[in-house]
């Protein structure tokens, strides 16, 4: 009698858990939902949009993959304290002064992967960018499914040894809509040999 007690208590349990696990999924979907309408909306804006006249007239929605949570990871965070900055080229002749602040390491896909993570030293003093870090990369997708020349993400210090990448967030440089802007190029060693079906896809022009 005394095994069926505890056998009911841990069923419910396991319930219970289950229903946690169901909630916060949900918590993340809408979470990568809000910033694809959030970015929708920005683009929409012509105070915000990078999309010249001709295109935002008519703009209604980015192409994104479909939301998917297994693309939001948990990495190994190892901080990097004595890099040196260097100067990023970019798509024009300006080149922005960055520094390595830490390489994340993770899994994806089934295969073991690390990005490297910047921070620009010359917005730490501006107001909203202070904890900012800068996440552009490159996989096997570019060219085909989304832009050649990579996709970036943006970050924020973490506090412990992890940092939370959610690949869901990844866009597309300003220069790929409009040529006016000038877009840091994606170094090598951020190359994925995989794969990452989340974020923004290609921008095709019609």
């Amino acid at each position: 009698m005394i095994f069926m007690v505890l056998l009911s208590c841990n069923g419910r349990k396991k319930y219970h858990d289950e229903q946690k696990k169901v909630e916060v999924a949900t918590a993340e979907l809408v979470d990568i939902i809000e910033f694809q309408e959030d970015l929708n909306e920005s683009f929409r804006n012509p105070e915000t949009s990078p999309l010249p006249d001709r295109l935002r007239k008519n703009f209604e929605s980015l192409s994104f993959f479909e939301a998917d949570t297994l693309y939001r990871i948990r990495a190994r965070f190892e901080r990097t304290p004595d890099a040196v900055p260097f100067l990023m080229p970019s798509t024009t002749d300006e080149k922005t002064i960055e520094v390595v602040y830490g390489v994340a390491h993770f899994e994806l896909n089934g295969k073991q992967h690390q990005l490297e993570i910047y921070q620009t030293p010359e917005l730490i003093s501006q107001k909203g960018y202070e904890d900012y870090l800068f996440l552009p990369f490159l996989d096997d997708t570019n060219g085909d499914e989304t832009y050649g020349g990579g996709r970036y993400i943006d970050l924020t210090i973490p506090k412990g040894d992890t940092i939370l990448i959610d690949f869901n967030k990844a866009y597309n440089p300003y220069c790929v809509y409009n040529k006016k802007y000038s877009c840091p190029l994606v170094p090598r060693q951020n190359y994925l040999r995989t794969k990452v079906r989340a974020g923004v896809k290609d921008f095709i022009k019609e």
